[in-house]
């Protein structure tokens, strides 16, 4: 007989806040490492020219930018073919980063999803579904408050769910309301997380690029999501509970 799969686990979502977590560190490593390595060599070719330009001062302006530019621009050439690999290496393990988390991001649209989530299908979630099944609105409100007081988010979970069942009108408490005195806090650190991944990855796309060319790169759009992730005022994301 063929032996039976256990079933999926339905306490944690495709991708936790661990390996989020996990990325967002390796992401900033990444971003560091980028920055450092390009600094050094836009420092080798600002120390050459100044070297250049010690021993130049007999010539003509003209004369002096053409040497500089030919001797630059084949330090230039040379410092660019010798870090390709290296750099192509990080932005492309950049990237993937990027891609997960925007990929993670399905699982933590609002709070009221991640709390709906909460030891979904756990022996506990199942006993208080049964025993508040009947309760009236003035009770509700009561556990409610409980709820958030003893960050019970298993009990809140439950209550939001019925409450969520109940017509707008006769609902003794917002369920979403709820959702984010649990949730909240956390889901604006994930949100934030995510975010600042895919800035890291902008950004040094941005340094490679200008690297490249050796000329300014537009970091508006850069500028505008840093922005937006700083005005959830989001916290560092928290370690995740066994």
């Amino acid at each position: 007989m063929a032996q039976k799969k256990a079933p999926p686990t339905l306490t944690k979502p495709w991708r936790s806040v661990t390996d989020l977590k996990a990325s967002l560190t390796r992401a900033r490593e990444l971003h560091s490492e980028n920055a450092k390595r390009i600094s050094e060599m836009n420092e080798r070719v600002a120390k050459r020219r100044e070297e250049l330009r010690a021993n130049l001062h007999d010539l003509s302006p003209s004369e002096q930018s053409h040497i500089l530019n030919r001797a630059l621009g084949g330090l230039r050439a040379d410092l660019k073919r010798d870090s390709a690999d290296a750099r192509t290496a990080r932005l492309r393990e950049l990237d993937a980063l990027r891609r997960q988390a925007e990929d993670a991001s399905a699982h933590y649209h609002s709070p009221m999803q991640m709390l709906m989530r909460e030891s979904l299908g756990s022996e506990r979630r199942s006993r208080l579904i049964q025993q508040l099944e009947h309760s009236g609105k003035v009770e509700l409100a009561s556990l409610a408050a409980l709820a958030v007081s003893s960050k019970d988010r298993e009990l809140a979970a439950v209550l939001a769910s019925q409450v969520g069942r109940m017509p707008h009108g006769e609902r003794p408490f917002s369920p979403h309301e709820l959702a984010d005195l649990l949730v909240g806090d956390e889901h604006r650190a994930i949100q934030a997380a995510i975010m600042e991944v895919g800035e890291l990855t902008q950004r040094s796309l941005l340094d490679d690029r200008q690297f490249e060319t050796g000329r300014p790169v537009d970091r508006v759009g850069l500028a505008l999501r840093a922005r937006d992730r700083s005005a959830l005022g989001a916290a560092e994301l928290p370690d995740e509970e066994d």
